[in-house]
């Protein structure tokens, strides 16, 4: 990889004026039937016109707290019991509920991690938009409504925003219902804009769109924002100044610049070595979870809230009375809550801990033959009556064709729709494939629905599912379920070897023994993660499916749950076959990348081939889409317009044509693109040549030390 010299990537400090947020000493309690849950202790932000400030950390740290804080929407139980907030100069817990319910909206918005959540389902996004001037502005008139709201769409890059206009949330994807929710929150071009994980569930090339977009709005508008999330390479990309936050608490604040190439808090070093980067390995270099895990508002231990997790904490210098913010020297505004930060090397403290031997692939578990899976569509229009077309297809996958061998990591990346999901259906047997061949350990099933597979098959081909919420049975203990597992395919017959089993694999994903007793309720999002994985690999499965297993997880457990998977496929030799469109997690732990865009392959090959050039235009894009939180990586910049072409009338030629920031003529659009081979076992379907393929810029440079 070329060395390059890189500029700060953090933006230089705006001009200071008037503050548009100050938040100072603040305190946020929640009232129970248990007594008073302190959530937010002696908070402090300062946010001037145009400046992007970013919150940070784990889940349960106060983040969102703070947000609702600041909107006034703390419901009936939260209360703020000390500190101010104060809105261009104006107390916000003075004003009265009309007072508010003016300025939400109108000078103090927010987007939400869930914007189908946000919008209403029974009226059109035309209707919903026009709220927005028709109430905040005295004098506006439906037309001026309909008309802002038209050029907001405009300016939020939705395509044909007429038609949009007219249409429910339910018609529209989910990267344009979060352009929607923006451009709502934008139309009265608001002093301060809130931003709760707003790219969580968008696929990396919207998020790129979408986090440019933006920084351009808010550039154009002079408009200040929070951006609160636990990706850290969105941070770099979009703030000026970084809180790190910890069980109510900020650990460490100051610019972007300082905290990613200084950090100071052990927490925030935690962080950092929890981030798949381009130089982290997932066996010389793997990652390290935090140990331990969040403490509840009501059992925070004396002294330091890290300490039980801080590999530096001393009693005597962590463990009581209050840690204080230090100002860390020659760095204004960089301070952080440590007591020991002056006596810690960092030059020299290594926490990578155990390393590993690379695992040699075996024989082809898997193997993929010109796949296809179609799904009929009834069209009942005269016009298609009439030519003998009533019946159209879904061309879902396209003639996929790779393979999977023992102990290998394969990932399938791609934007949603791309077929993903639906390849996993049918290799899971819950739908069937419509031509092409499927041979799981030498027996064809892409034709035999789940129901029809032996006992054996069932269990050598287990699945862990992005949500573990939809999968466990609230009714049921975890042991029940892991132990169902156990008994089903015959593992162990005996009531007794059955727990044991149950407790050896709780062992196995490092979870007390005692949580064979708990129901799910009474887990977290990452334990119930882990219950999923112990339950997947109950029935000793030669093959894994993981579908997005880590893309709704801290970094923290993210790490934790990853390693775990790495563990246990060492153990037992398990192919993990690893769906995603997250291209960091993708690259620290795959061996092998196959790259689909409307159902079909666009490249495959290694790790290594498929991240360097030469790749595949859409591969380069989704290359660059990705947010890295190194300040020492220099990304080439590629922002996909347009919107995927249907499935069901898809492009006559090469599918990504219509999108492709390389396309070289008339011949990308009439011709179905060549396989080429790149080297032995690195495939590209394009049909720009290999030889002007292999002169692309690497999308990803590294710095010299």
């Amino acid at each position: 990889m070329a060395d390059v010299t890189v500029l700060p990537v953090s933006i230089e400090p705006k001009p200071v004026g008037e503050p548009v947020l100050e938040v100072e000493g603040l305190c946020i309690s929640y009232f129970t039937r248990a007594g008073e849950i302190p959530a937010v202790v002696d908070f402090n932000l300062t946010v001037h016109a145009g400046e992007a400030v970013g919150l940070v950390g784990e889940s349960g740290c106060g983040k969102s707290t703070v947000a609702m804080a600041v909107m006034q929407y703390m419901g009936s139980n939260g209360r703020i019991v000390g500190g101010t907030i104060k809105f261009k100069g104006r107390d916000l817990s003075t004003l009265s509920t009309e007072e508010l319910r003016q300025l939400r909206g109108s000078e103090i918005a927010m987007v939400y991690q869930e914007p189908m959540a946000a919008l209403n389902p029974s009226m059109t996004i035309g209707r919903q938009l026009m709220e927005v001037p028709l109430y905040h502005e005295a004098n506006c008139t439906e037309q001026q409504a309909y008309d802002r709201s038209l050029e907001m769409l405009q300016a939020v890059r939705i395509p044909d925003p007429e038609r949009l206009m007219t249409a429910y949330p339910h018609q529209i994807s989910g990267g344009q219902q979060q352009r929607v929710v923006i451009a709502m929150a934008l139309l009265t071009k608001p002093a301060l804009l809130l931003l709760d994980e707003p790219t969580t569930a968008l696929d990396v090339t919207v998020e790129a769109g979408i986090v440019e977009l933006i920084a351009e709005l808010g550039e154009r508008f002079g408009t200040a924002m929070i951006y609160i999330s636990h990706n850290l390479g969105l941070i770099l990309e979009t703030c000026d100044r970084v809180c790190v936050m910890y069980s109510g608490e900020v650990a460490e604040e100051g610019a972007v610049r300082d905290i990613f190439n200084h950090p100071r808090h052990p927490y925030t070093h935690g962080l950092f070595g929890c981030i798949p980067t381009p130089n982290r390995d997932k066996n010389t270099h793997p990652l390290t979870p935090i140990p331990g895990q969040l403490p509840l508002p009501h059992q925070r231990p004396e002294g330091c809230n890290f300490g039980p997790r801080c590999d530096f904490f001393e009693a005597s210098h962590c463990g009581r009375g209050t840690i204080r913010m230090d100002e860390i020297t020659g760095n204004t505004g960089h301070r952080a809550r440590c007591a020991k930060w002056r006596q810690i090397d960092w030059a020299t403290h290594d926490p990578a801990g155990q390393t590993y031997n690379a695992m040699e692939p075996g024989e082809v578990v898997l193997k993929v033959d010109r796949m296809q899976k179609y799904y009929p569509v009834q069209d009942r229009s005269l016009a298609a009556i009439l030519s003998g077309r009533s019946v159209r297809y879904v061309k879902a996958n396209e003639e996929l064709s790779f393979e999977a061998r023992r102990r290998e990591t394969v990932a399938i990346v791609g934007e949603s729709g791309c077929g993903k999901s639906t390849f996993a259906k049918v290799l899971m047997g819950l739908e069937t494939a419509t031509d092409g061949a499927l041979v799981f350990e030498d027996a064809e099933i892409g034709d035999t629905e789940v129901q029809k597979r032996t006992k054996k098959q069932l269990s050598s081909l287990q699945m862990v599912f992005q949500n573990p919420n939809d999968t466990l049975n609230p009714s049921m203990t975890i042991g029940q379920q892991i132990g169902r597992v156990i008994k089903k395919f015959g593992v162990e017959t005996d009531r007794d070897r059955i727990d044991e089993r149950v407790l050896r694999l709780l062992d196995l994903v490092k979870l007390p023994r005692d949580f064979a007793i708990r129901r799910p309720r009474q887990l977290s999002g990452g334990q119930k993660q882990r219950i999923g994985i112990a339950r997947a690999f109950a029935g000793n499965p030669s093959m894994v499916v993981a579908d997005e297993p880590v893309s709704a997880l801290d970094v923290s457990v993210s790490a934790a749950v990853t390693g775990l998977l790495m563990d246990i496929q060492r153990a037992f030799n398990t192919t993990l076959l690893f769906i995603s469109h997250d291209l960091s997690v993708v690259r620290y732990l795959s061996d092998r990348v196959v790259v689909m865009y409307l159902g079909q392959i666009m490249e495959q090959g290694t790790v290594e081939e498929v991240f360097e050039p030469p790749y595949h235009p859409y591969t380069e894009a989704l290359l660059s889409a990705v947010p890295i939180a190194d300040p020492n990586v220099k990304k080439k910049r590629i922002i996909l317009e347009g919107q995927l072409p249907s499935v069901m009338n898809p492009p006559k030629g090469c599918p990504f044509a219509t999108r492709c920031q390389h396309r070289i003529g008339d011949i990308c659009d009439e011709l179905p693109p060549p396989k080429q081979e790149i080297h032995p076992g690195h495939h590209i379907a394009c049909h720009i040549p290999s030889e002007r393929l292999a002169e692309f810029d690497p999308v990803i440079q590294i710095a010299a030390e």
